[in-house]
């Protein structure tokens, strides 16, 4: 068993593998600006920056190459409008973004149609190969074990390159048991073991939220699964932390509770 890493440690993870998001209804070029600068900090560069559509192209020409940006598709909802979603990736690809995080229709899961969640996912990953395709659950909402593990299975045999946990914009974000169901499906999977990963998202304030999923994703991923390629965490409000935790001006409750 691999030693419980520092919290430095921990933060240090936490920075080279966030996805530094702003997904609010009013964004504009102003808060785009704003993310783009926090992306580039004393402590080193996040992985990528996460906006919407219509910001993409504004994000990639304020970044340097090394920092993806990533844009959302059929978000937040995550419905069945297949061609609602492939305008939302067709502006992604043009914007010149690197990365996709699209929401997996679970309310049609849920209530039994699969094969509508899996036609969506299989026609955005054909409209954006090359990209990185992150499949957004929704774990909170699905919340069932079978759901959430169907969900993984549709998504990884669609191409996804990650499984994000959720959204952000609903009550249950991220949580252990549900990431823990995502990183078995990736196990289990065959074409899918040796280059899927986790993002978590939803509820990652402090460094100490982290812990628990940089454990699992080392626990069933390896060590070696602890960079951008394979784990992220999608936050905003969690790089305020992490430069604490770094600059060593974290208050000890940071500590306490990791």
């Amino acid at each position: 068993m691999d030693p419980k890493p520092s919290i430095e440690a921990a933060a240090r993870i936490a920075l080279r593998c966030l996805d530094l998001t702003s997904l609010n209804d009013g964004d504009d070029e102003a808060v785009v600006t704003r993310l783009c600068s926090r992306a580039r900090g004393a402590h080193g560069d996040v992985a990528a920056v996460c906006v919407w559509p219509r910001l993409a192209a504004f994000a990639r020409s304020r970044l340097p190459k090394p920092i993806a940006v990533a844009a959302v598709a059929n978000f937040p909802a995550g419905g069945t409008d297949i061609e609602a979603a492939l305008r939302d990736v067709q502006q992604i690809v043009d914007a010149g973004a690197q990365e996709v995080d699209v929401v997996l229709p679970w309310r049609a899961l849920r209530d039994g149609d699969a094969a509508a969640a899996d036609a969506l996912l299989r026609a955005v990953r054909e409209a954006s190969v090359g990209l990185r395709l992150k499949v957004i659950l929704e774990t909170g909402e699905l919340q069932d074990e079978t759901l959430i593990s169907r969900a993984s299975g549709l998504a990884l045999d669609a191409g996804a390159e990650m499984l994000k946990t959720s959204t952000g914009k609903t009550p249950q974000g991220a949580s252990p048991a549900a990431a823990e169901l995502m990183l078995r499906a990736i196990v289990a999977h065959p074409a899918a073991r040796a280059r899927a990963g986790l993002k978590v998202s939803g509820g990652m304030r402090r460094v100490a939220d982290a812990l628990p999923y940089v454990a699992l994703c080392r626990q069933h991923l390896g060590a070696g699964a602890l960079q951008p390629q394979r784990f992220r965490i999608g936050a905003s409000g969690l790089l305020d932390d992490i430069e604490a935790v770094l600059g060593g001006t974290a208050a000890p409750a940071a500590e306490g509770s990791y």
